[in-house]
């Protein structure tokens, strides 16, 4: 094993047992070595005040050195860090850029936040044909907010035809994986007679 996988391996391994002291100086280590994952777990460690007191902008500025490394977390983090100002100037046409380049590497949650980003036109023009596209990507791969999304979307008909069963069956799966909104539909659904389990 390569001197530096072997670094990475023992940094991660740390990180795992929950020695973060040490692991922030592995991944400090490794960061002066240019190892494009250690800017992303030092993001990690910044942002949640683990081995290192808790400081969003420089969680933020290492997220995004590793975002511009093209480590796929790292662009989802940036994005998300945008999108809602932690660390950083809230900009949401650079989170929708992140959002992209995570969704490009196959992040699944980037999918469905930036399908957001169109369903609402925030950072981009509104266009909910590329949100439908978007949300049933993520559906499809088992997330529970893109699955609400997509029933929101079949249910009034935005971006494709309106579709109740459609509507109902998204809803029914991201409620089975314990999402509160999508619970709320299938109440409603059932309460108006739309639906009998």
């Amino acid at each position: 094993m390569p001197k530096m996988q072997a670094q990475v391996q023992e940094a991660y391994n740390t990180l795992l047992a929950k020695e973060y002291d040490k692991a922030f100086a592995l991944y400090s280590a490794l960061a002066e070595q240019k190892e494009p994952t250690s800017f992303y777990y030092l993001g990690f460690l910044y942002f949640r005040g683990l081995g290192v007191e808790k400081d969003d902008k420089k969680a933020f500025e290492n997220y995004l050195e590793a975002a511009t490394r093209e480590v796929p977390l790292a662009q989802f983090e940036v994005a998300l860090m945008l999108e809602n100002g932690d660390g950083c100037e809230q900009n949401f046409s650079e989170a929708a850029f992140w959002y992209e380049e995570a969704a490009k590497r196959g992040n699944i949650d980037a999918f469905n936040n930036l399908g957001a980003m169109y369903k609402e036109g925030r950072g981009v023009y509104q266009d909910y044909k590329k949100a439908y596209i978007l949300f049933k990507k993520a559906a499809e791969a088992g997330n529970a907010s893109a699955q609400f999304n997509l029933g929101a979307l079949y249910d009034m008909g935005l971006g494709c035809e309106e579709d109740k069963e459609k509507a109902i069956e998204w809803c029914r799966k991201a409620a089975y994986q314990g999402h509160e909104k999508a619970k709320g539909i299938i109440m409603r659904l059932q309460q108006d007679g739309q639906i009998v389990f």
